[in-house]
């Protein structure tokens, strides 16, 4: 299968983009490139290989979701500039 001038309009068309005539023939000539490129690809024995989901072996080991009791209010706003009441007290943003 090779890609002709034609069909890069069609996609080019398609995309809404405009090439000049040297922009079509090196987007056709391209995309050939790239297609005989996945053509040697399909070549390769790939028969009793195992699909990867990644290039290493590795896992990653997650702790356990453990829930913690949480700080306690007054540690929690000792350090802050401003506070209203239990809450952070911040400069007003939208107007």
């Amino acid at each position: 299968m090779s890609v002709t001038a034609k069909d890069v309009a069609y996609i080019a068309e398609l995309a809404r983009l405009r090439f000049t005539d040297d922009e079509m023939g090196r987007m056709t000539n391209e995309l050939n490139e790239i297609l005989l490129y996945i053509e040697k690809l399909n070549e390769v024995e790939t028969e009793g290989v195992e699909p990867l989901s990644g290039i290493h072996d590795l896992s990653n080991f997650l702790r356990d979701d453990v829930t913690l009791p949480s700080l306690p209010e007054e540690k929690v706003l000792q350090n802050a500039p401003e506070r209203q009441d239990r809450f952070f007290k911040v400069p007003k943003v939208i107007g």
